[in-house]
């Protein structure tokens, strides 16, 4: 499983907190690239278990800012 920022950006709009099958669900609707669901895909949950955020499926998101703001002018 690779997760980079750019893919996880796909899953910014997601219905957090969700299960697996939510977020597969979600990134097939909105034409996620195929990386995005073959990473989701390979999720080791527990039936039914729920993420809160993409940092529960990709701890490693807590140290990238996946979600500039373009606004924003503070780097």
């Amino acid at each position: 499983m690779l997760w980079t920022p750019d893919l996880a950006a796909y899953l910014e709009d997601a219905p957090w907190p969700a299960t697996k099958e939510e977020l597969l669900d979600f990134a097939n609707r909105t034409g996620a690239p195929m990386q995005v669901i073959e990473n989701l895909q390979e999720l080791n949950d527990e039936e039914g278990e729920v993420y809160e955020s993409i940092e529960d499926i990709w701890p490693e998101a807590s140290n990238h800012d996946l979600f500039y703001d373009e606004e924003s002018e503070d780097f």
